[in-house]
């Protein structure tokens, strides 16, 4: 039994580190996928080297996604199934706030298949496809918000508001500027009334037996939300 609670754990770390960094990434590969659309280029920054910056960070992030995905299903702590990856809303945990985590996963997973056929179904099938995926973005931040374990914690804080200010900045340049910063606003005001109160975890739809700790292995204590695993809150 003491295996099996070492191994969630550590199943569990993975699945919030490489969500994290996932959503780091993918905010970066936003900022230079609106850069590129601009054509934003300087000496230092000539316009190939944006585009390579581009490919690689998309890929990184996509890298991070897949094992953010697999510790996810892997861990029995939440019984999140391959259903449950491909498709939004029907699972028992938290079924709002991981459906839009599958959203944004479909999104990309729809951008990376499209990207493989590009020569076969055309520029312009791949860049409606492509324009597509940028909503990736915020659906991946507000399920990072909803259903994370570190949506209160200041670090978690700092990079969700690096990540609106980078890419709003970006988005300046084109005509979606004033509804980027909408959303912003909206996102940081829906974060100090809904994931940064105590009580989210039940309210998000956080299953009554992870709640009450009837669950074998591993501890819970309901603090306003699930925690139990070295305090460090609920997921």
């Amino acid at each position: 039994m003491l295996a099996a609670a070492s191994s969630s754990k550590a199943l569990w770390y993975a699945t919030r580190g490489t969500g994290m960094v996932s959503l780091v990434l993918l905010t970066a590969s936003v900022g230079l996928g609106i850069s590129e659309l601009v054509r934003f280029a300087s000496p230092r920054w000539p316009r190939f080297v944006v585009a390579g910056l581009h490919r690689n960070v998309s890929l990184l992030a996509t890298a991070f996604l897949a094992v953010h995905i697999a510790t996810a299903v892997a861990d029995s702590f939440a019984s999140i199934s391959l259903v449950d990856v491909l498709i939004p809303f029907v699972g028992v945990y938290r079924p709002i706030w991981l459906g839009l985590g599958t959203v944004a996963f479909d999104l990309i997973l729809a951008l990376v298949v499209t990207s493989l056929l590009r020569e076969r179904l055309g520029f312009r099938a791949w860049r409606a496809v492509h324009w597509a995926a940028y909503a990736a973005w915020p659906f991946a931040l507000v399920h990072g918000l909803g259903t994370g374990s570190d949506t209160r914690l200041r670090w978690a804080v700092a990079v969700t508001r690096v990540g609106w200010t980078r890419t709003a900045s970006s988005a300046r340049r084109v005509t979606a500027a004033l509804g980027s910063m909408t959303i912003a606003v909206g996102v940081v005001a829906w974060m100090l009334v809904e994931p940064m109160r105590p009580g989210w975890a039940r309210k998000a739809g956080t299953p009554s037996a992870l709640l009450t700790g009837t669950k074998p292995s591993v501890s819970h204590v309901e603090t306003g939300t699930v925690s139990g695993r070295s305090g460090s809150g609920a997921r």
